[in-house]
């Protein structure tokens, strides 16, 4: 199971079994029936859980959808950090943001999918301020290290607040297209593309 994988990847071994259970569940409700119609009962039931663990583990509900939501972005994250390793110049730089996240959606529909339900969630909700910590830091974190590659001239034009949607702007359009059905090829396939059309926003500034 796809989203399984990116569970275990987050929060590997055995004493984690259990919440990875509850996340599962909680993933696979929402997506099925939406953040408002589902309820605690409902994940309880498909992990055979008791609303006591859940309780202790999240909070409540409200948790657990932040929960999921930073556990998608840290798998993310991951994959992100994999392909700027790589790197060399500030154009690979874009292509390595704009790759793995297409990379990503592709593999992981089911948590793209849950993350664009409930990005406004987490948003508006208790984790609100984490959230925006956490972007502001992406952001900074990115910036540095395209600088520190070769024609940094490029990004010292682009307002850092628009780096991330110049460069992610048309590939998460295309993602969403796809995730709801509206375009059949993959986000992968046209990963060069949107990689190009990145760059070429960037020049543009």
């Amino acid at each position: 199971m796809a989203t399984q994988n990116v569970l275990e990847r987050q929060f590997p071994g055995k004493r984690l079994q259990l919440k990875r259970d509850i996340l599962q569940a909680a993933l696979s409700c929402f997506n099925e029936q939406g953040l408002e119609s589902t309820t605690i009962e409902q994940i309880r039931h498909r992990c055979d859980a008791s609303v006591g663990n859940i309780y202790h583990h999240f909070g409540n509900k409200e948790g657990l959808i932040a929960a999921l939501f930073f556990c998608a972005l840290d798998d993310q994250a991951d994959l992100r950090q994999q392909y700027l390793d790589k790197a060399m110049t500030v154009a690979d730089g874009v292509s390595a943001l704009v790759y793995s996240y297409l990379d990503w959606v592709t593999a992981e529909p089911e948590w793209a999918r849950y993350q664009f339900q409930a990005r406004s969630a987490v948003a508006t909700g208790p984790k609100s301020e984490q959230l925006v910590q956490r972007n502001r830091l992406r952001n900074r974190q990115l910036r540095e290290r395209l600088l520190e590659a070769t024609g940094s001239s490029v990004l010292l034009r682009v307002p850092p607040d628009l780096l991330v949607a110049l460069i992610i702007g048309q590939s998460e359009n295309y993602a969403r297209a796809w995730l709801s059905g509206r375009v059949e090829g993959t986000p992968n396939y046209y990963r060069e593309q949107l990689a190009r059309a990145a760059w070429a926003s960037l020049e543009a500034c």
